[in-house]
Formats: structure tokens, sequence, C-alpha cells
């Protein structure tokens, strides 16, 4: 794990991006808070007693977003957008990484680019989240360790996000295609070399599983770090139902950006010590500064806090401290 961390620290020297001015955080010492799931927050907000800052959506290439990006700005909340390269688990893949890296999915990439610039505010984009984790289509490995083919390994997940993070930032074509001829990929494709794309207010957000599944080196986080400079947040997944601290105080260690927990939710049964635990962990380290519960889309679904009086009350009762913030005025 040790080298795998240190070969990925020296791989983002050798690959890195322009860095970002600005990740689009909140002050200092405070935490945006956030949703995920249906496309209304109100439900949510009258049992914890504070709007989510952030509202975040799941969506897939290609996918259509209107309705999402209509959804956030009518909660009076910044944007964030889970994005896969399929509907779920098991369903048939729009795109594979490799097709990414080689340009197959810039179409998508151009319109996302343009459409965020139009709305004008920050949007957040989680790309291919828990990519160490054998459910998700992009992941390098089955469940029995065994590798996929090169259009799912590795290296096609990091020239994917490199790719998708120069065409989101924008900026001109010329200096997009020149930095992906430093990457060995091939130009945009569908603009030419004098065109300009907008230079919207985005962040990326590089959210693995603090471990691998399979839980082999070849699948840790740290096989799939795309480099520092393709990165402005680093942040994981976190439910009660697996409540493991100490692998979550490693990963923190490990990557020294803004903290996100891109979902974090009650599961499997009424826990309000886990809830004041993963508080404390968050009033504890600073670099964490933005946290989604994740509801689900289903109404009756399994971290809908209906199901968990006790660790409601827990999280309205943690939510209530000036900390957290239900704005990002």
């Amino acid at each position: 794990m040790h080298r795998l961390i240190v070969a990925a620290v020296l791989g983002s020297l050798l690959a890195a991006a322009p860095a970002r001015a600005d990740v689009f955080g909140p002050s200092s010492g405070k935490v945006f808070t956030g949703l995920s799931g249906s496309t209304s927050t109100a439900s949510y907000t009258a049992q914890v007693g504070k709007r989510p800052a952030v509202f975040g959506f799941f969506t897939q290439w290609w996918g259509n977003n209107q309705f999402i990006f209509d959804s956030a700005r009518a909660s009076h909340s910044r944007l964030m957008l889970h994005i896969s390269t399929n509907h779920g688990y098991g369903e048939p893949e729009k795109v594979t990484p490799l097709g990414i890296a080689r340009g197959a999915g810039d179409s998508y990439l151009l319109s996302l680019n343009r459409k965020i610039a139009d709305y004008g505010e920050p949007v957040y984009i989680r790309l291919m989240a828990e990519m160490n984790q054998a459910n998700n289509a992009y992941c390098a490995f089955d469940r029995n360790g065994s590798p996929r083919n090169a259009a799912h390994s590795t290296r096609a997940f990091k020239s994917a996000w490199r790719r998708s993070t120069l065409i989101l930032r924008g900026g001109p074509i010329s200096a997009i295609d020149q930095q992906l001829r430093a990457l060995h990929l091939p130009p945009v494709r569908g603009r030419d070399a004098g065109d300009e794309l907008p230079e919207p207010q985005v962040a990326m957000l590089w959210v693995p599983q603090t471990e691998g599944s399979p839980a082999i080196a070849r699948n840790s986080a740290a096989a799939y770090w795309p480099g520092a400079g393709y990165v402005d947040w680093v942040g994981t997944d976190f439910y009660s139902r697996f409540p493991a601290f100490g692998k979550l105080e490693t990963f923190y260690k490990a990557f020294k950006k803004p903290f996100v927990f891109g979902e974090w939710g009650v599961w499997g049964g009424d826990d309000p010590g886990w809830v004041h635990q993963l508080f404390r962990f968050v009033n504890t380290h600073p670099r964490v500064r933005m946290m989604l519960y994740n509801q689900g889309n289903d109404p009756s679904g399994p971290f809908r806090l209906g199901h968990f009086p006790g660790a409601r009350a827990a999280i309205r009762s943690e939510l209530g401290s000036g900390r957290y913030l239900g704005s990002v005025d």
C-alpha cells in the first residue's frame, strides 16, 4: 500500500494539470451539509432541521440532466453531479473508461461543460465514484480479484479522468489538445483547434472506497489516483453498516486535499451512537468540508431517516451547530 501511494504521488508530478485557484468550499472551519436522492430537499430538511447547502444527483453519460439543474436551483442549493457510465449495477455501459480516454465520450463532456457554464454557479463533479468497487462497471477488477479487460484497467480509468477534467474545466482547445498530447491521448473530438471552451466554475471530486472490493493491492484507492492536478477534492463514502473508522483515518491521512463524504448514511439499524462518532470525526479533522447524506430516490429506501428515529434526532442535534452550513451564501 505504501509503495502504491508513493507511486501515485510521483505519477501526479509527472502528469500535473494546471493548478486550480478555487475548490468552491465553505469558509474556514465550516462544513457544507448536503443531500442526495429524490428531486426535493423538503422532507430531509423537515427531518433534520437544516436544509442542505449542496444537492446531489446520480446521473450517467448522456443522461437527461436538465431537471437536475432545475431542482438544485429551486432548492437554493449548490449542485453536485454523481456521474457514472451506466444507470446502475449490472446495467449496460454507455461508454468504457478506455472509450472516454480516447474521446468516445467527448460529446457528453462538451455539452456538460457548456451547461455548467450557462448555469453560472459552481458545480461539483463526483466522477465515477467508488471506482475500486467491483459492482461498478468502471472498476478494473471482478469480485474474485481477476482483472477486467484493457478497456477497464486502472490505467484507462486514470486517462479517462484526466481527459474529463481537462474538457470540463475548459479553455482554448489548442491548449487542451496540447495537454492531451502530453498524456498520449487523442485531441478533443468535435471541436476545431481554434475553438475555445467556456471555463465554468467546476470542481472535481475523487471519491473511492477506503478499501478496495476486492481488497487487493492492485485495486486500492491509490491505484486509481489520476494526479493531484486533476483532483480538487478527495473523499469517500461511509455508512453505519460498515463503521470502519480506522480505515477512514488511514485514507484521510493519505491524500492532502479538501475532504468530502460523497455519500454517508444510516443503514441496517437505528444507530445514533454511530452518528455522533462520525460527527466527532468531522469535528476533529479540519479538511472535512462537505458531507452529503444519501437518502436514495426510493421514498421507502434503506437509508431514509423515517426508519431511524434515534439517528434522525442525533443528526438534527449535530447539524444544529453553526459549523454546519445550510446554504452557500
